[in-house]
């Protein structure tokens, strides 16, 4: 079991062969996720977002106009883009990879992930267009705090006091 803290919130990853808070690997000219978990067969690649807690949107923007707009959009695609080339170029992308983002606002709806996860998903591009022998990213998804306790059980998150 390893636990981290990022801004106002805790995750706890059991079951795992590696994980690291990837954001301190010091990418300075490269935007970087903010955790990289190895399983046995596959990678995740996670990144949080907590405007309850920090600057995840711009100063002065309303959060729920900014997540409804996309304006987060662009920042997650470099964030996993970024990190993925880093990672392949240093021959550990070996497994398939999967980018997750949590997004800590409690007031997110289903429609609302279900559309940033199709946003997502589009910027990427998930899976393997035609002339590629591999992809970047094999899936991915957008969830708030309890959508992903469900989806995720051996990595359960929770904000802190």
């Amino acid at each position: 079991m390893t636990v981290f803290t990022e801004g106002g919130l805790e995750i706890t990853f059991n079951n795992v062969l590696d994980v690291r808070k990837f954001e301190d690997h010091g990418l300075t000219i490269m935007k970087a996720v903010d955790f990289l978990v190895e399983l046995p067969d596959r990678y995740l690649f996670i990144e949080f977002k907590d405007p309850e807690d920090s600057g995840a949107f711009p100063v002065n923007a309303d959060p729920v106009q900014a997540f409804r707009r996309g304006e987060l959009d662009q920042d997650l695609k470099y964030k996993y883009r970024d990190s993925f080339l880093y990672e392949w170029a240093t021959g550990k992308a070996d497994k398939p990879s999967y980018y997750y983002v949590l997004v800590a606002l409690r007031w997110l709806s289903t429609a609302h992930l279900t559309r940033r996860t199709a946003a997502l998903k589009q910027a990427l591009p998930v899976g393997v267009p035609s002339e590629w022998v591999r992809s970047i990213v094999s899936d991915c998804g957008v969830f708030n705090i309890a959508s992903w306790n469900r989806n995720f059980p051996d990595y359960p998150v929770q904000r802190l006091p």
